[in-house]
């Protein structure tokens, strides 16, 4: 799931994406409203409160909420620079590269947040939440051509609502073309999102409330390991095909 081919892909593989990017995000996203009240995710929303405090002029809330959209665009940036630098190397662990460096980065702040937690740092770790945010759904985004994507269920919900409108209309038709099937498999991908993001948000508030930052430390682990694995398979998988073309 975290490997991009030659060949289409799957809605099964983009469901399995979705199953796990989608429900961390989710999860991330509710630990960081209860440790620090926002959302890393959300920027729908920072970036109305962001016009908001421009209105009012209050330049310290300006800066506050700027940053963290700064730092969302920032982080889908840097993915887009990882994946293009990866197609033009040939390197197709690429995706599971930016998994790993993410989850390490998460699991690094969380370990900050566990031993050193302070008020004073809550903006800068926000912003840096945030980051990874963008990091996230860029990746995610760009792995499944567009068709998942792991923190925007405004824009998901949207496109489950037109694919639902496409299954409606090609079941009064009584339609069995391919395309109506293409559109029930999307819609099936589009809820799996959903329903993946919305899980990791009530099971991460709760994780929350029971362990703290643990929980988020947990999410950073989670994502060393599914990466960590991607790229032991691919590499055994490798492996056994060089050895079958020796020995054939």
């Amino acid at each position: 799931m975290l490997i991009k081919l030659k060949k289409e892909r799957s809605h099964t593989e983009d469901r399995k994406l979705a199953l796990w990017l989608a429900t961390t995000a989710g999860l991330l996203n509710a630990i960081a409203l209860g440790a620090f009240g926002f959302f890393p995710s959300h920027m729908t929303g920072n970036s109305s409160q962001f016009s908001t405090e421009v209105s009012s002029t209050d330049w310290r809330d300006i800066l506050y909420f700027g940053s963290f959209i700064l730092a969302f665009v920032g982080g889908a940036v840097l993915a887009r620079l990882c994946v293009i630098w990866g197609i033009a190397n040939n390197n197709r662990l690429i995706f599971c590269q930016i998994l790993l460096f993410e989850g390490m980065l998460l699991t690094a702040l969380s370990l900050y947040e566990i031993y050193f937690h302070a008020f004073t740092s809550n903006r800068e770790v926000v912003t840096a939440l945030c980051g990874l945010m963008g990091l996230h759904n860029s990746t995610s985004t760009q792995l499944s051509n567009g068709r998942v994507r792991s923190t925007h269920i405004t824009g998901t919900l949207t496109d489950a609502g037109i694919s639902l409108a496409s299954v409606l209309f090609a079941m009064l038709r009584r339609d069995y073309s391919k395309d109506a099937k293409a559109q029930r498999s999307q819609l099936n991908t589009h809820l799996t999102t959903i329903f993946s993001f919305i899980t990791g948000g009530i099971v991460g508030l709760t994780l929350f409330k029971w362990f703290g930052f643990h929980a988020m430390a947990a999410v950073g682990v989670i994502l060393v390991a599914v990466a960590v694995m991607s790229i032991v398979r691919v590499k055994k998988r490798i492996r056994y095909r060089m050895v079958s073309g020796v020995q054939s």
